[in-house]
């Protein structure tokens, strides 16, 4: 079974030792996305809503790369280092899953990579009738 994997380019790719997405078969995991711009660096710090929405976007490229759509995400892991922030994150989340809710998980962490991130994203999804 053929194995696919997408790189966004960003720096922790190549020094951790990760991609940004992964598929084999019908299955796509795509890893903790933070909020990036395209020049690598931190995307509307302190804007919770604007990061959740550019997480989003990357997921969204990622699953492009694999042959799979957003609309083929089953299930949302978002970890936020301010849980009061929460309406904020779920606004974005509603919105942009309006019409294809996946099971999700809101959880608040210590910290993450950088100081300036509040929200990391990962993504499960399902591609149907494909392998």
């Amino acid at each position: 079974m053929e194995t696919r994997r997408a790189f966004s380019g960003a720096r922790w790719e190549k020094d951790i030792g990760y991609c940004r997405a992964i598929r084999r078969g019908n299955h796509v995991w795509v890893t903790g996305t933070v909020s990036v711009d395209a020049e690598g660096n931190p995307h509307a710090p302190g804007d919770p809503g604007a990061q959740a929405d550019r997480c989003f976007d990357i997921i969204e490229a990622a699953l492009a790369q694999v042959g799979a759509q957003f609309t083929d995400i089953m299930r949302t892991r978002m970890f936020v280092t301010d849980i009061s922030m929460a309406d904020a994150f779920g606004e974005v989340h509603g919105r942009r899953f309006q019409d294809n809710e996946p099971a999700t998980t809101m959880i608040e962490v210590s910290r993450f990579i950088g100081p300036e991130y509040l929200i990391e994203i990962e993504a499960d999804a399902f591609v149907a009738g494909e392998g």
